[in-house]
This record gives C-alpha cells, sequence and structure tokens, in this order.
C-alpha cells in the first residue's frame, strides 16, 4: 500500500462518527396522584435528554410523547398475556399509532426475570416465550428496529471479588445463552440495572467504590491491569465478562438503570446523591468506557425522575428514588446533560397543588407512622373529607405534621388517577383501599398493642 492511500484510509477512518453515550430518565407513576404526562415530557426536555423509559404502555402516557423527539423505551409487566405468537400480535396491532409515531427503540419485559428465575423456571419460560414472540411480532409488522430485551439486576452473576471472576448464575446460565443467542440475532442490547451503594454495603466496602470520583479508598486490580476504583465500572465490567463466557463478547451493554435514593437506605440523602451524579453523569458522557471496553458508549439511564411514594415499604427507599419530588420539585443540583454544571433543574411548569391540609391520626399525634397513612389515603382521594374519617380515628389538620426526614406530602391538583396497562410494577395490583386498610392493620398492631 503507497503512502497516499495510506493516508486517505487514515483521514476516512477518523471521520467515520462514533456513537455518543446517551444519558436517559427513567420515569414511574406510582404515587398518589399522577403528574401529567404532558408536564413530564416538557420536564424532560427542559432537563435537555433525549432518552426516558416509562413503566408502562398506557396510551395517554405514550401520546404525550408524540413529535417530542424523545427516543422511548415501554414496559410491558403482564408478559404471560403476550407470551403466544397470536397474542403477540394483537398487542402491536393496538399499539401501531405509537409505533408509527413515537420514536420507540425498546420494549422491556417485567422486572427481573432472570433473578425472580433463579428459583421460579415458570415465571423464567413465560418472560422468554413474550420475548420471541413479540420481538417476531414487531419484526412481522415491519418494526424490527424496535428491540425487546429483558432488564437484569446485578443478581444474576455469581458473588465476585473482581469482575473477570463473574459469571451467570448456573440455575440460569442455560437459559441466559439462548437468550443471549436471540438478542445478537436481533440486534438487541443486554440491559444492567445497578444499585451502587448497595453493592459496596452487602459487600462490605468502603463506601467511597460507590461514587465515580476516583477518590476511593477500595480499589480493585484485575488481569490485563485492569484497576478499577469505582462500583460503576467494576459492575459493567463484571457484565462484560460474564456475557463473553456466555458466548455474547461483543453485545452492547445498556445500563437501564442506575441511581442513588435520598431516603430509605444507609448513606442515602441529598447529598450524596448530588455527590454521585456530579461525577457519574459527566464520565457518561466522556466516552471514556472501561477498562474492558475502553472508548465504548454506555447509554446509562438515570433512575428515577420523580419519588413514588406509593411503593411498597418493604423497600422504603425506592420511594425517594427521585430527582424531583412527587410533586415536581428538585431535590438538590444536579446537570442531566453531563456537562457538570453546579445547577438545580429546571422546576415543572403549571404544577398546582392541594390546599396545605394532612389528615392525621386524632390519637396520640406523635405515632407518625399511623398518620403518615391516612394522610397518603388522604392524599390519594384528592383530599376528600371522607378519606380522613375512618371511623373518627382520623382528623384533618392545616399545621404541617412533617417532622424530621419523614416528610408529609400535599399532593398536586393537576393529577391522574392510576389505569394499568400492561401491568404494574408492583407485584400485586390490589387497589389502593384494600392495601391502605392492610397496612393499617399492621401499624395498629405494632405501635398500638
Amino acid at each position: 500500500m503507497n503512502l497516499s492511500l495510506a493516508c486517505i484510509i487514515l483521514v476516512l477512518y477518523s471521520t467515520i462518527p462514533v456513537a455518543d453515550s446517551a444519558i436517559g430518565i427513567n420515569w414511574g407513576r406510582e404515587s398518589a396522584q399522577k403528574l401529567v404526562p404532558s408536564m413530564v415530557v416538557d420536564l424532560i426536555l427542559q432537563n435537555g435528554l433525549k432518552h426516558a423509559r416509562v413503566y408502562s404502555t398506557q396510551k395517554d402516557i405514550l401520546g404525550a410523547f408524540l413529535g417530542s423527539g424523545i427516543d422511548l423505551s415501554i414496559t410491558i409487566f403482564d408478559f404471560p398475556r403476550v407470551r403466544t405468537p397470536d397474542t403477540a400480535k394483537k398487542w402491536v396491532q393496538s399499539r401501531t399509532e405509537f409505533f408509527d409515531s413515537c420514536n420507540i427503540s425498546r420494549v422491556y419485559l417485567g422486572s427481573h426475570v432472570f433473578k425472580d428465575g433463579i428459583t421460579n423456571k415458570t415465571i423464567l419460560n413465560m418472560s422468554l416465550m413474550a420475548l420471541e414472540s413479540v420481538q417476531n411480532a414487531l419484526n412481522e409488522a415491519g418494526y424490527g428496529r424496535i428491540k425487546v430485551t429483558l432488564p437484569c439486576p446485578e443478581g444474576v452473576l455469581i458473588n465476585i471479588t473482581r469482575p473477570s471472576e463473574a459469571e451467570f448464575r448456573p440455575e440460569i446460565k442455560a437459559e441466559m445463552v439462548s437468550t443471549l443467542r436471540f438478542f445478537q440475532a436481533n440486534n438487541a442490547p443486554f440491559v444492567v440495572e445497578l444499585f451502587p451503594i448497595s453493592h459496596v454495603v452487602d459487600n462490605g466496602w468502603d463506601v467511597s467504590f460507590a461514587f465515580p470520583d476516583n477518590k476511593s479508598r477500595h480499589v480493585v486490580t484485575d488481569v490485563k491491569g485492569a484497576v478499577y476504583t469505582n462500583v460503576f465500572e467494576f459492575m459493567h465490567d463484571a457484565f462484560v465478562w460474564a456475557l463473553r463466557k456466555a458466548g455474547a463478547p461483543d453485545i452492547k451493554i445498556v445500563i437501564g438503570q442506575v441511581g442513588w435514593p435520598t431516603d430509605g437506605y444507609p448513606g442515602a440523602n441529598v447529598s450524596t446523591a448530588e455527590r454521585f451524579y456530579k461525577d457519574l453523569l459527566p464520565y457518561v458522557v466522556s466516552n471514556r468506557g472501561t477498562p474492558m471496553r475502553p472508548g465504548a458508549p454506555i447509554d446509562t439511564y438515570v433512575h428515577a425522575l420523580t419519588d413514588e411514594n406509593q411503593m411498597p415499604f418493604v423497600h422504603p427507599f425506592a420511594r425517594h428514588w427521585g430527582i424531583y419530588a412527587s410533586n415536581g420539585e428538585p431535590k438538590y443540583k444536579v446537570d442531566l446533560t453531563g456537562q457538570g454544571r453546579d445547577i438545580f433543574p429546571p422546576k415543572m411548569k403549571g404544577i398546582m397543588r392541594m390546599p396545605e391540609r394532612w389528615c392525621v391520626f386524632n390519637g396520640n399525634l406523635t405515632d407518625i407512622n399511623i398518620s403518615f397513612a391516612f394522610n397518603m389515603y388522604f392524599q390519594s382521594q384528592f383530599q376528600s373529607d371522607q378519606a380522613c374519617e375512618f371511623d373518627d380515628l382520623g382528623v384533618v389538620v392545616t399545621e404541617n405534621p412533617s417532622t424530621g426526614t419523614c416528610i408529609f406530602p400535599v399532593e398536586v391538583v393537576k393529577g391522574e388517577k392510576y389505569e394499568s396497562a400492561d401491568g404494574s410494577r408492583l407485584a400485586d395490583e390490589t387497589p389502593i383501599p384494600t392495601i391502605f386498610l392492610f397496612f393499617i392493620t399492621v401499624l395498629w398492631t405494632l405501635f398500638w398493642d
């Protein structure tokens, strides 16, 4: 090859566009009142974001994204009902208007079906049937650009101390290998969900390892000279190694969920959440990559846009993932574009709060637990006086009963009642009053007797 030709090839190669890492946002709606979808889409755009995931396929939610230009991922939780080719085709037909008009790029099935499959093969097998049926239905309908995938948490890997040790758990490895082949055949990504603070705490590592600021007192060295100073890169490359061992060394990895709660977990507060994102997001957009995939973009979805105050109490931190409170107020400084600016995110436009009224237990007013539950139901019913009766155990007050970090919310006026579409993130879709009465019964037993 002569010098001139080599130079031409070098110039052409250098002008080939390299995909940049995308920052996305996850939006869930497990709140007493639901923010209006069009307002949420506007808020996402105000933050300079072009990628989002919603935990629904509800038509009014999808409709709000029409014309927004946002690359959208949607979620089917009730995957058993789309597991056959016929039911999958009917589902695709029912959403055709949005596949034609919205920029939908991915369909997520379930929550953590591979983790559930460690002990429940029935659930796992149904999800894998749905995966093939929905993807094939999309392909046949001319929507092959839309990829169906299954998000996986850290729990699908065996316990590891170095990324190179990682592999998928033996209980699910056969199903994982066949699924990866299907992903590869359809050019679908492998989606990972991370909870950095939990991984550090569970392993007994220094908490500084949870932050991607290169100030960690815990450092992990691995093969090929790899050095890890934060759990984000550590877990990303753990999955790279597991995928390599499962026969999918080059499959694209998307971080479909990563976040830092502001309450409900050791070390979870506003200041640590702010610190976490301050370094993570600029790292993502830098396209620096990881030791195992240097220079490779890592599409990363922040979890989550807003708090969800009706997530189950069994995981209290799950109510506090939001960059924003459930009423649309920003909680701390974060630049979601990844530029690292020291700014608060913009406030949601058009929000109207209900009157400053709360429902509390009229007995021992220091019993915050019962009062909090009373108020959550009261707010969910748009502050109806009848919703604070509870056989004369509740009373409406105008003095804010919040104390310390226990904040009693006043919800928004322009909210919506929940209408389930294709299932719910919650394990049981028990109506709110039933959940509430059960919860009150438990609290009464624990705190009154």
